[in-house]
């Protein structure tokens, strides 16, 4: 198939690595970066981003017509936009006429938005013009099936198998502490503050979160990307994962991402998680604080040799299952079918 992909083109952008995979395929694809565009402009200078947060900006204006002009003499077997903020309603209808099918893939909740780049009105009142919608939730598929009467289909978080090899995790030491890699927030504080209240090492990687937590059991560092972000995710003990207001039953990227890595993933006891893992044999789960901390402390106490175990039918299951390449094929299936 001709395939154009409409989102990031970032380093670290999972709309490359379908690319990749879809390739792979033997497909022809071609991605255009409008997130790129936008933020290229939006973090230029101060002056950009008052005069786009007070309405005044024509940003969204040129990359909508930049784009509609780039296919205008174009034809595509498929069009997949990842999220669509950039894109104008009309964009999205001028793009159904150069495609026998419109697809979006969203990685957040179009619904419910938890920050200023989980989602905007163009996200929501473009929901209606495509055929197809894939989504990690099972709550937003039933809506969007429901509400708008359009096929709607589960497509879970995906694992970059080529991104770390075995050799590569297995040589990472094991550092016996507790970790949480992302961003502050209040929410997510708290909950690192009452594994910090009984003396218990926190790492924390992310952006400023010495503004958050002040504990002589914190330990702040930068972010960490590429094959640094997996080693780290394997290296401790216990790996936190943290649900947010618009997956807090469901999975997001971490529930992937670390036991792919072979990491010890503690998280909240949702569906997802229960249908996807192995409870206590891939990974673990908390209810409360006190399972939280009870969970931490069994953990960390937990002899090393069962450790390596837990570790390795992590990743094997991952690796089976949630790959890329699978989720390609899972999407493929799913985009022949419909």
């Amino acid at each position: 198939m001709k395939i154009l992909l409409i989102g990031s083109n970032y380093t670290w952008s999972i709309e490359r690595i379908y690319k990749r995979e879809l390739e792979a395929l033997g497909h022809e694809v071609e991605l255009l970066d409008v997130q790129n565009q936008f933020y290229d402009y939006y973090y230029k200078s101060l002056f950009h981003k008052l005069i786009y947060r007070i309405g005044i900006s024509g940003i969204l204006s040129k990359i909508n017509k930049d784009l509609l002009s780039h296919v205008s003499s174009k034809h595509y077997e498929l069009i997949w936009v990842f999220k669509g903020m950039e894109l104008f309603p009309e964009s999205l209808r001028g793009l159904k006429l150069k495609t026998k099918k419109l697809i979006n893939y969203n990685p957040d909740n179009p619904f419910i938005f938890s920050g200023k780049g989980s989602g905007n009105s163009n996200v929501t009142k473009g929901i209606s013009l495509y055929d197809l919608h894939l989504t990690y939730d099972e709550w937003v598929k039933k809506k969007i099936e429901r509400e708008y009467n359009i096929q709607t289909e589960l497509l879970p978080f995906g694992f970059d198998e080529e991104a770390i090899s075995d050799e590569e995790l297995n040589a990472t030491d094991e550092v016996k502490a507790v970790c949480f890699l992302g961003n502050p927030d209040a929410y997510r504080a708290s909950i690192i503050q009452t594994v910090l209240d009984q003396h218990i090492e926190v790492h924390v990687y992310g952006n400023d979160w010495q503004k958050f937590v002040n504990h002589r059991c914190a330990i702040i560092h930068q972010p960490v990307y590429g094959q640094n972000f997996y080693k780290t995710l394997r290296k401790y003990r216990v790996q936190l994962n943290i649900m947010r207001a618009h997956n807090l039953n469901s999975h997001n990227m971490r529930s992937i991402e670390i036991p792919g890595a072979g990491g010890v993933m503690l998280a909240p006891k949702t569906a997802d998680h229960l249908a996807f893992f192995v409870l206590g044999d891939e990974i673990f789960v908390y209810t409360d604080t006190e399972s939280l901390i009870n969970e931490t402390q069994r953990l960390l106490n937990l002899d090393k040799s069962k450790v390596e175990e837990i570790r390795k039918r992590a990743r094997s299951k991952v690796l089976k299952e949630f790959t890329y390449k699978v989720q390609t094929l899972r999407i493929l299936s799913i985009v022949n079918e419909a």
